[in-house]
């Protein structure tokens, strides 16, 4: 029999919060979740944008907001706020992702990385190409980025969706290509679509970027005073003229990979300790105020953020906010366009539509089975066993997923409304046959279940 005073006690009864919230924290746990909430998100804002309420939407984006106190204050409308300070969130969650793949990753190696990183390259000069072809010389030129941009969230659901079907190989592929597709990205909103650049706020920026190194080779593991030095980064690149999301990328990329404290074995033996504390606490039921159970758990609690690295931790704690919060968000805020007749039946609308879908559906399979082929001809690079180019190809498909990076690549081109309106409607079209053709293709090539 069990000697554990808990082990002879009956469990809690639910609650009724607790029954409540289960079904709402099972589907969170979903893969493929936050997915299905950033398309309904979409659907949202489309269909209010073409409601008869569509003036509280236009509202909603230009609501005023302000951060600050007294004489020192940041005022913003919301949708300036979802684009320059939440998605520089998500941006950093981004660097963090890219570094782990660069670190520990899919693109540790330059055998592993090889294959993706080519891909990935063809998966935007041709979609950007093809764009171009389109706008060559003309006043909509500068959206050649937007086709170039892959959704992970989206292309890693529907690619969820065959399950055990998967092999290992295609999906680790199709990470890693997601991971340099969102590297270039950056790259192309950092270099591109930057205006009015000035120099003094920019080396702010620079200064802050080389003071939170200095603060990790000094080993401060305070989250607080790289919280304050972040701010100061965000708002100085926003100054700067330089899109304040890259300032999220460049933090990510500064933020260890290596564990407080690596010695495994010494922080197994503090966990212990400190689960022993706890065991004589809770049995003999002498710590009426609680503090002796507030220190301990604070002790599992540091044990526990030593074991992982600063990276890992902020990576837990930031994903499930940028996955049900700042995606869908964004996605209200941006995908609202209105199908007009006057913006349908313009040209230009048509012409700038018509080259993002392009881009999007034919650019980018081609693009990256087409350099994942002479990567592997020419012995750069090589299969992963067990796939083909079908596989292959069809996972290209899936890319020209392009929703959210591209649709913010979109707000950083375009100031006229017809060619942001008719880039939108390029993206969601292109998208969505894209998932479908995706899904298809796949369906077709990935082998059957074994059945009994």
């Amino acid at each position: 029999m069990s000697s554990d005073p808990d082990a002879l006690r009956p469990p809690r009864p639910s609650t009724l919060v607790v029954r409540l919230t289960r079904p709402f924290l099972r589907f969170v746990e979903l893969e493929a979740a936050s997915s299905i909430l950033l398309l309904l998100m979409t659907i949202v804002a489309l269909v209010w944008a073409n409601s008869p309420f569509h003036h509280g939407y236009e509202h909603l984006k230009h609501l005023p907001l302000s951060v600050g106190a007294g004489d020192v204050r940041l005022s913003l409308p919301l949708e300036a706020w979802v684009n320059d300070a939440l998605m520089a969130i998500f941006f950093f969650v981004v660097g963090l992702e890219i570094k782990r793949e660069l670190v520990h990753g899919e693109l540790s190696s330059r055998a592993r990385a090889m294959l993706p990183v080519l891909g990935a390259v063809g998966g935007m000069v041709v979609p950007a190409s093809i764009y171009v072809a389109f706008h060559a010389g003309g006043e909509a030129m500068s959206g050649w980025g937007i086709p170039m941009a892959t959704d992970i969230a989206f292309a890693v659901a529907a690619l969820s969706v065959f399950g055990s079907r998967v092999p290992p190989g295609l999906k680790v592929f199709l990470l890693a290509l997601a991971i340099a597709d969102d590297l270039g990205a950056v790259a192309v909103i950092a270099i591109f679509y930057t205006a009015n650049l000035s120099l003094g706020w920019l080396g702010l920026a620079v200064l802050g970027l080389a003071f939170t190194f200095a603060m990790n080779l000094a080993g401060v593991r305070g989250y607080a005073f790289y919280v304050l030095v972040g701010a100061f980064v965000w708002i100085a690149m926003l100054q700067s003229g330089v899109h304040a999301t890259v300032a999220g990328v460049a933090l990510g990329f500064l933020t260890p990979t290596t564990p407080e404290d690596p010695t495994q074995e010494t922080l197994v033996k503090r966990g212990m300790h400190a689960l022993d504390r706890l065991r004589r606490v809770v049995a003999e039921e002498q710590d009426h105020g609680g503090h002796e159970r507030h220190r301990v758990l604070r002790e599992l609690q540091d044990v526990g953020r030593s074991i992982l690295s600063p990276l890992d931790h902020l990576t837990n704690v930031l994903h499930p906010w940028v996955a049900f919060l700042i995606m869908p968000l964004f996605a209200l805020t941006n995908a609202g366009v209105a199908f007009e007749a006057s913006t349908l039946s313009d040209p230009m609308a048509q012409r700038v539509g018509l080259a993002v879908a392009l881009g999007l559906l034919i650019g980018k399979p081609v693009g990256i089975t087409l350099f994942s082929w002479m990567a592997v001809r020419m012995r750069i690079a090589e299969l992963p066993r067990g796939i083909g180019w079908t596989a292959i190809f069809a996972t290209g498909v899936l890319a020209g997923i392009g929703f959210t990076v591209a649709l913010f690549i979109t707000a950083l081109a375009f100031e006229d409304a017809r060619f942001t309106a008719g880039s939108k409607i390029g993206i969601l079209i292109g998208s969505a046959i894209a998932t479908v053709l995706g899904v298809s293709m796949l369906a077709r090539t990935l082998p059957r279940p074994e059945t009994d």
